[in-house]
């Protein structure tokens, strides 16, 4: 019975997110996956819902650290000002870089940061997925482009590769990059 407590005390917390009953699906990532060719700015085209991110203007920069640990700065426009998160992503196991860890937080154990695919250049679709006392998962689903904007064949394609990997993109919605300031 404590389970159900408990339960019905975590659904709040995840009402801006997307969740599901049952376990996360284990989608293929991205082979040969090369870090340093994806590092560097990406921008948020769609995204499945979350809390964190509200505003417009999404961006991640991605940068190496003199510890070997990622940089992740993520950015967003949100109540008339810009507003910053920093992360630490890592490559949790050097025989399968593509599925890497990040964090906000020196709190909080980090969380899956799965890249799907990406042709480093123009497009990347990235998973992450926690499950919750085995009964249900919160996922998150990225489609980001080094451009504001992507080609609809492109979005058409990200959002395809997803499903395909059994992936809910029933509440996935675009992301606000008109009106945004480049640096």
């Amino acid at each position: 019975m404590s389970a159900v407590y408990l339960l019905l005390l975590l659904l709040p917390l995840v009402s801006a997110q997307t969740y599901h009953w049952g376990p996360c699906p284990t989608p293929k990532v991205q082979p040969n996956f090369n870090l340093p060719q994806y590092l560097g700015r990406w921008y948020e085209i769609e995204k499945l819902p979350a809390s964190f991110e509200r505003g417009k203007c999404i961006e991640a920069n991605y940068a190496i650290r003199r510890d070997g640990t990622i940089r992740v700065l993520n950015s967003q426009f949100y109540k008339d000002k810009v507003r910053t998160a920093e992360g630490t992503a890592v490559v949790q196991d050097p025989r399968d870089p593509a599925r890497l860890g990040v964090s906000f937080s020196y709190f909080t154990p980090y969380s899956p940061y799965w890249v799907l695919t990406t042709d480093y250049t123009s497009l990347s679709v990235v998973y992450s997925c926690t499950d919750i006392l085995h009964l249900f998962h919160v996922d998150y689903a990225w489609i980001l482009g080094r451009s504001r904007f992507l080609p609809a064949d492109t979005v058409r394609y990200a959002k395809e590769l997803l499903i395909s990997e059994g992936i809910d993109l029933f509440r996935m919605k675009a992301t606000d990059q008109t009106g945004c300031k480049d640096k």
